[in-house]
């Protein structure tokens, strides 16, 4: 028998059963909208979270214990990710691009100008600022924890990772706190629909990426990673670096300019 570098995955339930979820939820938020309860959509997402649980541990089990995450397939993973970013990136582009639409040339209906009358945006060198230097600082940690893995450093990788979760939690917080106490809305206009849509969008990027990251620490303390041989973690360490990138740029034209 010919040895291959590549991985040809076994069958497999968990492609039917996330697609079984993703009806179910779709098929539950229209039913919910209409008035007819959220158990389509509470199946949904049990279907969902199951099949992400369980579809990552096969792949945490093929990657660390059966060897199966060759040189090539960790390039072809790689390249993914990689892809994925990049989709990423044109997902923000889309909501940055109605964000200068409406504010470059506001309309008369918002009176000409930017904020539109009647908004009261956020002050800048409040919360935001604060939220600035904790991602920023997440961007330092989890850069030290990649370059103590790298070393054979494990317990300094550990903490640094520790900290970045940390961080994005406290992150999270923040923001949450910031959208209870904003004098505007989702429903005020433009403004308040690109603003909470953009940032929005961001949270949950940062809520996806601490869930990652905090798998990777979990992963850690279970010595799943080597020096040579820690993809996951690094997977996670550029969405993170993803997710302060776009972060700057929106407290640059969101939040200070856009003020």
């Amino acid at each position: 028998m010919i040895s291959s570098p590549f991985h040809l995955v076994e069958y497999s339930p968990w492609p039917l059963t996330g697609s079984a979820g993703g009806f179910c939820m779709v098929m539950g938020l229209v039913s919910w909208f209409h008035g007819y309860g959220v158990w389509g959509v509470v199946l949904g997402l049990v279907l969902i979270v199951s099949t992400m649980y369980q579809w990552w541990r096969d792949v945490v089990r093929e990657s660390t214990f059966q060897g199966y995450h060759t040189f090539m397939v960790c390039k072809g993973l790689r390249w993914g990710m990689i892809l994925f970013i990049t989709s990423e990136v044109m997902f923000f582009f889309a909501f940055f691009w109605a964000y200068f639409h409406s504010s470059l040339s506001p309309s008369i209906e918002l009176g000409s100008c930017w904020p539109p009358v009647g908004i009261y945006p956020l002050n800048a060198f409040s919360v935001p600022l604060l939220n600035t230097a904790v991602l920023l600082a997440s961007g330092f940690t989890v850069t030290w924890a990649h370059h103590s893995f790298m070393s054979g450093e494990y317990t300094s990788g550990l903490q640094g990772l520790f900290i970045t979760v940390a961080l994005g939690m406290y992150f999270s917080v923040l923001q949450a706190g910031e959208y209870w106490e904003a004098p505007f809305s989702l429903s005020d206009g433009v403004y308040g629909s690109s603003f909470f849509v953009a940032t929005g969008f961001h949270g949950l990027h940062v809520l996806i990426g601490s869930t990652f990251l905090l798998v990777c620490l979990i992963r850690g303390y279970n010595y799943h990673f080597s020096d040579g041989h820690h993809f996951g973690f690094e997977a996670a360490a550029w969405y993170w670096h993803f997710v302060d990138v776009v972060w700057l740029f929106l407290y640059t034209w969101v939040y200070w300019w856009g003020a």
